[in-house]
């Protein structure tokens, strides 16, 4: 039996074409990621014065010495340590943009408090230390609440982008902190210094204030269960609490060399503070350009591009090491600041890929106290081991730690084969100024 054929149209009309996805425009053209970044942008800058303005203020104080002035630092790493799961368990539970305000109105009140101490001469340690915990309190609960926030914002074939775009801002405003709080500190005073940096804190707080991101609306547990989840989702992850324990590591070394061994280097024969200042600079400078590539960067393996980035960090340890000219230690730092920031952008972005948005607050939050578990460590350990077996043979001790973590932790096999998902057909439209 012969099928009797379907009726056709007279005029029949040939397909359509298919049109390609209209680009997305760019994200220096959505408001609520402008905001974000201008605040970020604000109070790292405002931080950026109050690294220099602090140790000075303390230290212009009467009878004060190294040992109140590393008493009041302390005050302020401990509690970013000690509450920054707290904060990443409120950062899951409530609207994170109100919580970035509440933080960032906490720390200009313990600022505009430690330049009111400053500017009238009456500063008792309790007070001076109390308010210093206050300021790092509102550190440990911003930071988790800051890395949720990007994804509620921005779509998730353009965080790359939008992480990249951030840093390149942060990572500029901090090196124009640095150079300029000399000259603020000299010109005004530490207290006005520290009074900027409280009033960057409140215009941070009006910027944020325009994001206005409702809280999710989900079954409420104990503060400890959702801590529990938090770390179910973060141990889950091999590649992650492989690079985190790795970091661990890293950053006590680097801490100990920013901090004590790298000073104590250059003062030795290497031109002193002024050709640190030139090393550092250099290393902020890397980082902005770092951040720049990052943000165009196209790789299938992020973790394993990220973790290989840590290598080039040992590089200008090993040179002041070896007593190498200070030339050569800056250059090596400039592209230790590049793939800091590149490493810095892809780890970021990943957790926000990978990580389910409900728990990434708390998620963050785990990554913050493992990386930064060893820090005060570091610092604690880098002058009597140096006292006694040398500035250089530590130095040296510093770079193998961060080459040993970081082949150690290519071992893992999630974080050589975690795949970065395809991008989407028709690409990103060009975030230009």
């Amino acid at each position: 039996m012969t099928a009797t054929p379907e009726p056709t149209p007279p005029c029949p009309s040939p397909p359509a074409a298919t049109a390609p996805p209209p680009a997305d425009p760019p994200l220096w053209r959505d408001r609520r990621f402008v905001l974000l970044t201008a605040a970020r942008t604000i109070s790292v800058l405002g931080n950026g014065f109050a690294r220099v303005a602090l140790s000075f203020a303390v230290l212009a104080l009467p009878g004060a010495g190294p040992g109140q002035l590393s008493l009041v630092l302390a005050c302020q790493a401990v509690p970013q340590l000690a509450f920054v799961l707290v904060g990443g368990v409120l950062a899951d539970r409530v609207s994170r943009s109100r919580l970035m305000i509440v933080a960032d109105l906490v720390g200009a009140a313990a600022y505009a408090g430690l330049a009111a101490m400053v500017l009238t001469g009456h500063a008792p340690p309790w007070a001076l230390c109390s308010l210093a915990a206050l300021a790092g309190t509102a550190t440990a609960l911003f930071s988790p609440a800051m890395d949720g926030v990007i994804p509620l914002l921005v779509p998730t074939g353009r965080l790359q982008r939008a992480n990249g775009l951030l840093r390149v801002g942060m990572n500029s405003s901090m090196l124009l902190g640095l150079a300029l709080s000399g000259v603020v500190v000299a010109l005004v005073g530490a207290g006005w210094a520290l009074a900027l940096n409280a009033a960057s804190f409140v215009v941070s707080a009006l910027l944020i204030r325009g994001l206005r991101l409702s809280a999710r609306v989900r079954p409420r547990a104990s503060g400890w269960s959702e801590l529990r989840d938090g770390w179910r989702e973060f141990a889950g992850r091999q590649w992650l609490w492989v690079v985190v324990v790795q970091y661990a590591v890293v950053v006590a070394a680097l801490n100990a060399n920013a901090g004590v061994l790298g000073p104590l280097a250059t003062e030795d024969g290497l031109g002193g503070a002024r050709s640190w200042s030139l090393i550092v600079a250099a290393q902020a400078l890397g980082t902005i350009m770092g951040a720049g590539l990052a943000a165009r960067l196209r790789v299938h393996r992020p973790v394993l591009v990220a973790v290989l980035a840590t290598f080039p960090a040992a590089l200008p340890i090993a040179l002041l090491a070896v007593r190498a000219p200070v030339p050569l230690i800056a250059l090596a730092m400039f592209g230790s600041g590049i793939a800091a920031d590149v490493f810095g952008v892809l780890w970021a972005t990943t957790l926000q890929r990978e990580v389910p948005e409900a728990a990434l607050s708390r998620v963050s939050s785990y990554d913050w106290f493992g990386s930064l578990a060893f820090a005060p460590l570091g610092l604690l350990v880098a002058g009597p081991v140096a006292a006694h077996l040398g500035v250089g043979r530590t130095l040296a001790g510093c770079a193998a730690l961060i080459v040993l973590a970081t082949a150690a932790a290519l071992l893992s096999p999630q974080v050589r084969g975690l795949r970065a998902p395809r991008p989407a057909p028709g690409g990103e439209a060009p975030d230009g100024p």
